[in-house]
């Protein structure tokens, strides 16, 4: 059982949880629970380190932030003491939970499962403070971004158990995003393949890292509300989905920026030297479009995150030795995704969709298609306007 920042926001919800995981022991179930902080506590953290220094060492810097699961898992061993359940807390060094030297942003190499299998064994609930591990050098070490919900299946896989219960402020998975679309269903089941592409694409629900993870060890995945008790959204594999979907959800993203290299020389090399320095710098690119012109020119498109889109123009204008006319971008777009495993064997699925925002004079900027997915990017004006008509186009919308 993982529970997220929201759901341990203080000690009223800590004792609500310690109720959940007491009825998960009543009901007979050996169980581990991953704690994130208290929300809102992580960025006080972080804070602090930004107050003290604008260089801050990594490794002091994930000494500081890790605190706050610690704090999280004792106080939830205590509230599950209090209901008469046996329960330990357990940081990330203690498991031991063992990561790369990455400080900041960690991933897992090993968990050693054999401590919590034996306390479990005697009956404790094992309450494990999620986001951080230890490093090489026996310095404690955090996970980045979604690292909770990475320790969650990563101690699942090594503990072999039944299942990841995920509970969240959101009770699943649903076609598409509920507050732009009233018409959005929640999904019983979601492939690991379709979840993995949803997180990448812009639904918010699950981390990218904690779903590959998922996948790779065959962790079945539950996404519950810690708030309502209603069945959630299970993602597993292919194979326990009787029938699927044409398409099972449409994703979207704001964090999308475009750019334009107009008028660059047509030749062999040229794609190597646009990309050769961009992935220098590390820099993200997703979708790609060239197009040739009749003066033996052509024009390249990326596009990369608003985020770093600064970081990109820089790189470009700097370091790339292709001749170029001019750099055009455009921060005001929007990347739609149609996802679903179905499309394997289904012929006119981006037909559907392209005809969908034809109807709406919606215009595609680019497309990007992949055996799952087909994406395009759009003008952000009309990002619910699209989702809509996607969502009726494919017979998504709840009866």
């Amino acid at each position: 059982m993982k529970f997220g920042g929201t759901s341990v926001g203080d000690i009223a919800r800590i004792k609500n949880v310690a109720r959940r995981v007491k009825a998960e022991v009543d009901r007979g179930n050996e169980v581990a629970v991953v704690v994130s902080a208290m929300s809102g506590v992580t960025n006080q953290l972080v804070a602090y380190c930004n107050d003290m220094a604008s260089m801050y060492d990594q490794r002091e810097y994930d000494a500081v932030v890790a605190t706050g699961e610690q704090v999280t898992s004792g106080l939830l061993a205590i509230g599950l003491q209090e209901l008469g359940i046996k329960a330990r807390s357990w940081a990330g060094w203690q498991i031991p939970i063992i990561s790369d030297d990455a400080h900041g942003k960690a991933r897992i190499i090993d968990i050693k499962g054999d401590n919590i299998l034996a306390m479990m064994a005697k009956g404790h609930v094992a309450v494990v403070a999620g986001f951080q591990g230890i490093g090489p050098e026996d310095r404690v070490s955090t996970l980045g971004r979604g690292g909770s919900d990475t320790t969650a299946v990563a101690v699942a896989a090594a503990l072999k158990a039944d299942r990841c219960d995920i509970y969240t402020d959101v009770d699943g998975v649903y076609t598409t995003d509920p507050r732009i679309v009233k018409s959005a269903k929640k999904l019983d089941k979601v492939s690991y393949e379709e979840m993995l592409e949803m997180a990448s694409l812009g639904a918010k629900v699950l981390q990218t890292r904690s779903v590959e993870m998922a996948m790779k060890h065959h962790v079945r995945v539950q996404v519950l509300s810690s708030f309502e008790d209603k069945p959630g959204t299970l993602i597993c594999d292919e194979d326990e989905i009787v029938e699927q979907a044409l398409v099972s959800g449409i994703a979207y993203s704001r964090d999308e920026a475009k750019v334009t290299l107009v008028g660059v020389e047509d030749q062999p090399g040229i794609a190597a030297g646009i990309f050769g320095p961009l992935a220098a710098a590390n820099i993200n690119v997703d979708m790609i479009v060239q197009n040739t012109s009749h003066d033996g020119t052509t024009d390249v498109t990326v596009t990369t995150s608003r985020t770093e889109l600064e970081h990109a123009l820089k790189v470009v204008k700097d370091n790339m030795k292709v001749p170029y006319r001019s750099i055009d971008t455009d921060k005001a777009v929007v990347k739609v995704s149609v996802i679903g495993v179905g499309m394997r064997s289904h012929a006119g699925v981006a037909q559907t969709m392209f005809q969908a925002l034809a109807d709406k004079k919606i215009n595609i900027h680019v497309i990007s298609t992949s055996e799952i997915k087909v994406s395009v990017l759009i003008s952000e004006e009309y990002t619910e306007l699209a989702l809509r008509a996607l969502h009726t186009a494919y017979g998504l919308d709840a009866a």
